[in-house]
């Protein structure tokens, strides 16, 4: 039978153990002390989990590169069952820490994250006599879309090894890395930032456990990225990018309202209109008119220019100046975001520019940058990173998820977040 990995990637020991117990509820056969664990609880996470789970193949994940033959020990005296060693690590580090482990009875899983060539890898290391391998994508990695089901179904080719696998896995992928060579499902964020964790586990199990592969319609990375931006916050994006791509000063004047678009750009000055609405005649549907006016008590932007921006089917407008005619724009319930709301107008002069670089709420925006706006704000996502950006958002969205299931069911944040062992001791 195909084996469940909970892979415990959390720094808390307290949430780690009470989320251990729900997935192994689901299903879960081997529990994982994922790395950022390790190295915030140390060794007493080995042995708080095996204390927990008698019964239960208990993982370290080490990433261990160096002096493994101690690491091996630590972790197996520690109560750890399999230990983990990089495959990047030299023959001796691999050869050493074997000799540790068969001479402390524990198994080696070597992971193979981020190996150029990991088929060519895996016969060096079976050649050494180890008989478990991981193909592993990193979070990192699965941010910017890099999946290991081809690595692995290159690699279940090649060699009688066992096989793990790890890397982003739902129940639709975890079941085509149980079909296609895969002695051992690692599974992490789906499970572990779940409001549910035991169904989430449960999920998997029954995908993996599964005769035929869940049929799922195959979206493009474009269509996954909408979709998450329309699902999370501008709150979830601003942690995703370390508090960057935030507009200042722009805010949402139809309260409710979200908007998820490519960026069509303007440059306008002093109210002047008419590269503004010029810019709708040349947006489509789900696009965003996005402009930088230079005056905030004067709009250049109205129940008019709204009224075609409706026929037009934009998603909606920010702007870095005022807007007028806000009754009209309400009853239209249009999206718009700004600065100013005021009753004067501009004139149609014709200066400006469409579709180049502008500063709009202090942040730069290029055409087709993607803006996502709620009643938080604005953000701006740039082009070239907008579907690592949209998976790490979704990663955040998830975890404060399962903190908001935690706080309801009795813990405060600080205590969920074990506050006063991080503060800054600086």
């Amino acid at each position: 039978m195909i084996k469940i990995q909970v892979a415990l990637d959390v720094i808390e020991p307290d949430r780690a153990v009470s989320i251990a117990k729900e997935a192994v509820a689901g299903g879960a056969d081997w529990i994982e002390a994922g790395t950022p664990l390790i190295k915030s609880a140390g060794m007493e996470i080995i042995r708080k989990l095996r204390e927990t789970f008698p019964d239960k193949i208990i993982l370290a994940d080490m990433k261990t590169m160096d002096v493994g033959a101690a690491e091996v020990e630590m972790a197996a005296k520690s109560g750890a069952d399999v230990v983990t060693i990089l495959a990047a690590a030299d023959d001796s580090v691999l050869t050493q820490s074997l000799l540790s482990a068969e001479k402390y009875g524990v198994r080696l899983m070597v992971d193979l994250i981020s190996v150029s060539d990991p088929v060519s890898r895996a016969k060096e290391i079976e050649a050494l006599g180890i008989d478990l391998i991981n193909v592993h994508v990193g979070i990192d990695a699965q941010m910017t879309g890099e999946a290991p089901i081809e690595k692995l179904k290159a690699l279940a080719a090649e060699t009688d090894m066992e096989i793990a696998v790890a890397g982003g896995l739902t129940p639709q992928t975890a079941r085509e890395a149980a079909q296609n060579g895969a002695d051992i499902v690692i599974v992490g964020s789906y499970i572990i930032n779940s409001h549910n964790v035991r169904q989430s586990a449960a999920d998997i199990r029954k995908a993996v456990d599964a005769d035929e592969m869940i049929k799922t319609a195959k979206k493009s990375k474009e269509e996954e990225m909408v979709e998450i931006f329309k699902k999370v916050s501008t709150s979830n994006i601003s942690d995703a990018m370390h508090r960057k791509g935030a507009m200042q000063g722009i805010s949402s004047k139809i309260p409710g309202k979200k908007i998820v678009g490519k960026a069509v750009t303007v440059r306008s000055f002093g109210g002047d209109w008419a590269k503004p609405v010029e810019a709708i005649d040349i947006s489509g549907p789900g696009d965003i008119v996005v402009i930088y006016n230079g005056d905030r008590d004067i709009a250049m932007w109205g129940g008019l220019a709204t009224q075609t921006a409706v026929s037009r089917r934009l998603e909606g407008v920010v702007i870095d100046g005022a807007v007028r005619d806000f009754d009209e724009i309400q009853k239209m319930d249009f999206p718009v975001f700004a600065a100013n709301i005021v009753p004067n107008a501009g004139d149609p002069k014709g200066l400006g520019e469409i579709n180049v670089e502008i500063v709009c709420g202090n942040q730069i925006v290029h055409p087709g940058d993607y803006i996502v706006g709620d009643d938080s704000g604005v953000t701006v996502v740039p082009k070239e990173r907008a579907y690592e950006i949209a998976r790490r958002s979704e990663e955040v969205w998830k975890r404060e998820k399962r903190l908001f299931e935690e706080i309801k069911n009795g813990k405060t944040l600080a205590g969920a977040l074990e506050l006063l062992k991080w503060e800054n001791q600086r």
